[in-house]
Order: C-alpha cells, then sequence, then structure tokens
C-alpha cells in the first residue's frame, strides 16, 4: 500500500476583478500548487499573489500552462506545429518563474492544463514536445503526468523527475485517460464519493475506471480542481479520509518514472 501521498489543485484562475475558486481555503489543504499562466486563465497579479500565498503556506508551486483560450477555459482542443507548441510552453513556464522569483519562490513542478493535458495524454509526440520544452528552460523541473497514459511515456523516454497524478473528481475510462466531460458521470461532484475513490485506488496502488477495471500504477500525487464550486469541501474530504487510512500528506520527490 501507499504510504505518503501529494495533494495537488489547479488555481491563480482569476482574471482581473473576475474571481474563481476558493484559493486561499485551498492552500490550507494541498501540498502542491498548479498556478495558472495567464493563457487559459490568471493574469500576474493573480500569479503573484497566488505564488506569494502558496509560498507563506509552504506549498510547492507549479506552472500550469495551456492553450491561449481564456473563453474557454482552456477546454478547447487547438492544434499547433509541435515546435511552436514548445514555445508556447516556454513562454508560460518563463512567466511564472519570474512571477514566483520575484516573490521569493521557485516553481518546482509544470502540470499541463485542460485540453492541452488531455491531447498530451493520448500523443506522446504532443506530451514530449511540451515536456521537451520546459527541460530546456529548467532542467530540474518536476513534470507532473497523467498516470498510465502517454504523458508517462514521454517523460520515461526522457528520464526526466516525474511525479504520477490521478484525479479525485474525475473519472476515468478504460484506456487510464479522463472520460470527455459531456459524459454523464465524468466529473465527481460529491465529496464522500471523491475521497473514497481516492483511499480505493490508493490501497490498490491502481487507477479504478468507470468500469471497475484495475490498472496498476504509480501514485505521487492526487489532483483536485480548484473550478467547482464544491472543491474546497473535496479537497478537505479527501485530505480527511487518506488521514483517517494512514496514508501521509507530503510533497512529492519527483523521481524518474518508466513507461506506462
Amino acid at each position: 500500500m501507499i504510504k505518503a501521498v501529494d495533494l495537488n489543485a489547479d488555481m491563480g484562475e482569476s482574471f482581473g476583478p473576475w474571481t474563481m475558486g476558493d484559493d486561499a481555503a485551498l492552500l490550507d489543504i494541498v501540498t502542491s500548487a498548479n498556478i495558472a499562466c495567464g493563457h487559459h486563465a490568471g493574469d500576474w497579479e493573480v500569479m503573484a499573489a497566488t505564488m506569494r500565498a502558496a509560498a507563506m503556506r509552504g506549498v510547492g508551486i507549479g506552472a500550469h500552462p495551456g492553450f491561449p483560450d481564456i473563453q474557454s477555459f482552456g477546454r478547447k482542443r487547438m492544434h499547433f506545429p509541435l515546435d511552436s507548441l514548445g514555445n508556447l510552453v516556454r513562454y508560460q513556464l518563463g512567466a511564472a518563474q519570474a512571477i514566483a522569483r520575484a516573490n521569493g519562490s521557485v516553481v518546482r513542478h509544470l502540470k499541463l492544463h485542460g485540453a492541452l493535458a488531455n491531447m498530451a495524454s493520448e500523443d506522446k509526440a504532443i506530451a514530449r514536445a511540451c515536456y521537451e520544452a520546459a527541460l530546456s528552460v529548467a532542467p530540474d523541473l518536476i513534470v507532473m503526468v497523467l498516470a498510465q497514459t502517454a504523458q508517462q511515456e514521454a517523460a520515461a523516454e526522457l528520464g526526466c523527475s516525474a511525479a504520477c497524478k490521478i484525479f479525485a473528481d474525475r473519472a476515468y475510462a478504460e484506456d487510464a485517460t479522463l472520460l470527455d466531460r459531456r459524459q454523464a458521470g465524468a466529473v465527481i461532484h460529491d465529496p464522500e464519493t471523491a475521497a473514497r475513490r481516492m483511499v480505493e485506488m490508493i490501497r490498490a496502488g491502481a487507477i479504478i475506471t468507470q468500469g471497475g477495471k484495475h490498472i496498476t500504477t504509480r501514485i505521487d500525487t492526487v489532483c483536485l480542481h480548484g473550478d467547482t464550486p464544491q472543491a474546497v469541501s473535496i479537497a478537505q474530504a479527501v485530505r480527511d479520509a487518506l488521514a483517517e487510512a494512514g496514508i501521509a500528506i507530503t510533497c512529492f520527490d519527483g523521481n524518474p518514472v518508466s513507461a506506462a
């Protein structure tokens, strides 16, 4: 059984006077924060404030790059040449590094967002282009990958530091990718259901699909979305359930992974 796990959440997704989620509450629960870089959500002021708040709590800071698609929150699939996609990731990571450094912290990991992440979980060439680009800027960066997908295969080929993640509030297809949000049951809104699933998966050391299939996997971190009304309740329920099950909550180290 897994003895310890990291909890991460997507945040910093507000924009100007418009607020998305309760980052302050989430930062008191999670151990890693994936902070939007201004393309799918967020802006320079939000990024700076979120990074300062994370650093004050000792929460690990990650860059969370996505497609330039604020209107659709980065959830619309877009197509770029691989070299352009790499520059898109470099651009956002560089901004995150600059804001973090100015606020006395560092970016320690990278997690792709939304449609970009989904495409990278299906296509190793896309995942590899994104990760190679990020590592060209920050060679010691930890790449957070969706476990047992093409993202993990790309990280394994690169031999980089990595953390394998599963989602608390998303259902899984039989190939270990996430169910499309348009499908019934794809997004889990009930905190007790999310918490129970995480304890079950971590005890099993496996992704459990919507159909009940067990896919054995390394699990380093549990991902929680910050943009739903139930986000804080789900995060707290998951943390409490893991603690009750004897699973420690701690920031991931980022050791290399094997292929999915």
